[in-house]
């Protein structure tokens, strides 16, 4: 098509307003100063489309447009006559699906809008969201909006830990509890959900004849920018601010953070090629604070088919963060096996991919645990770290808390009250008794500041 200039015209009005057959005419008809017999037509085509799912980018209204005559030939006695003021289409408003319209989102709907919600000009608004990735093919550490921390697995592949500086982190936030948290997520997630916990998690799988735990591989960077971005449109935003929000929640990790120099030993050429194609194109980035509340939205629909597999099966489904795990009796027993296998082969469709190696079927006869906590009879925390914790206070009060800080912690007694309360909170019982040792160790004056 010759004159795209008016197709994309034609497109943002298209997408400017309530998207209902009368409106989109009505925002149409004045680009040409004349009505179009075939606008209603087409008007109703593009609502059967796209209303009601994830809004549009620009692009794929523009390609729509293409496929039609008209359009064609409505660009050609028009595209090169319209004075300069009918080039000017009406601005965008918020277009959120259905579910998203009860919920509190503030209304975004230009950069500039964007800019002054967040409080920063607007060429700090594109430093901070990165979109072209400029950031991440230079190397000066000042630049960069993130500190990185590479942590080795047993496997032998890495976990990069990327905590966003103070200017970014606070737009995050921002972000997070201005938006994100009015997102409801999914009944069956339990990770990072205001008043659900790992207990509360464990609890659905309490005294069950199987339980099968399975492990999602490198979650969070498991989901890209356009994802984010996505899901900002079906919150209704238009497309450029849109654009700016997956921006500030994603990352580029630069190249230098995985050289050769930096390990002892030193990673394998395999590896550091793995982690480059994995962390050095735009991602979630695990550290960010808006990343949790982004990947558990973003895995609704993974979550609504698993759950719906899950009851078809006489099953229960949590999902605490990437550790998913599914309970049942004896008819589920029976297929747990086979049951495994669609699931490996759902969250293929969605992008995940399955960690086989951590994989467990664990029947009644052996411990069942899921995210670090016994379900056999009732939620109960493992033996093991029962006695070593014990054994810890119990050595602090007859030899002194000092000797005992191996890992040196900055803040000793801190961390063993937090271990104390968190056994509290699995095992009032237990954690009486333990509360009891913790009391009677003497502390020296340096440790209790």
């Amino acid at each position: 098509m010759r004159n795209s200039a008016f197709v994309s015209l034609l497109a943002r009005s298209f997408l400017a307003g309530e998207q209902t057959v009368e409106q989109i005419v009505a925002r149409c008809n004045p680009v040409s100063g004349e009505q179009w017999p075939w606008l209603p037509s087409l008007a109703k085509k593009y609502v059967e489309r796209f209303v009601g799912k994830m809004r549009p980018r620009q692009a794929d209204v523009v390609a729509f447009l293409h496929q039609h005559r008209e359009v064609w030939k409505a660009s050609q006695k028009y595209g090169r006559q319209l004075p300069l003021t009918q080039w000017l289409a009406e601005s965008q408003r918020m277009l959120p699906v259905a579910a998203a319209r009860a919920w509190k989102l503030p209304p975004i709907e230009s950069i500039g809008a964007l800019a002054d919600w967040l409080n920063v000009r607007f060429g700090d608004l594109e430093w901070f969201a990165d979109l072209k990735g400029l950031l991440h093919s230079r190397c000066n550490r000042q630049l960069n909006h993130y500190n990185y921390r590479v942590l080795i697995k047993d496997s032998g592949n890495i976990r990069l830990i990327e905590a966003p500086k103070s200017g970014l982190k606070k737009l995050q936030e921002q972000i997070l509890t201005s938006i994100l948290d009015h997102v409801p997520p999914h009944s069956a997630v339990h990770g990072f959900v205001k008043g659900r916990s790992i207990r509360s998690c464990a609890t659905q799988h309490v005294a069950r004849r199987v339980l099968l735990r399975m492990d999602l591989q490198d979650f969070f960077p498991s989901f890209p920018a356009r994802r984010i971005q996505a899901m900002f449109r079906t919150l209704g935003y238009p497309e450029p601010v849109a654009d700016l929000l997956g921006g500030i929640c994603t990352n580029f990790a630069p190249s230098s953070v995985f050289s050769k120099e930096k390990f002892n030993p030193p990673l394998s050429l395999q590896t550091r090629q793995w982690a480059r194609d994995l962390y050095c194109r735009p991602h979630l980035p695990q550290g960010a604070p808006t990343s949790p509340a982004l990947a558990n939205i973003c895995s609704y629909r993974l979550d609504c088919r698993l759950a719906g597999l899950a009851r078809a099966a006489g099953a229960n489904y949590t999902r605490y963060a990437d550790d998913l795990a599914f309970s049942g009796d004896k008819g589920f027993e029976k297929g747990v096996e086979r049951f495994s296998i669609h699931v490996a082969a759902i969250l293929m469709e969605e992008g995940f991919h399955v960690n086989h190696r951590k994989t467990r079927i664990m029947r009644q006869g052996v411990r069942q645990h899921v995210v670090g906590i016994v379900a056999n009879h009732h939620p109960n925390i493992i033996r093991t770290d029962f006695d070593q914790l014990k054994a810890t206070l119990t050595n602090c009060i007859w030899y002194g808390p000092r000797e005992q800080n191996r890992e040196a912690h900055v803040h000793f007694r801190q961390h063993l009250e937090g271990k104390v309360s968190f056994l509290e909170s699995i095992n009032p019982h237990k954690g009486k008794r333990l509360r009891g040792l913790l009391d009677r160790i003497d502390w020296p004056q340096e440790l209790i500041t």
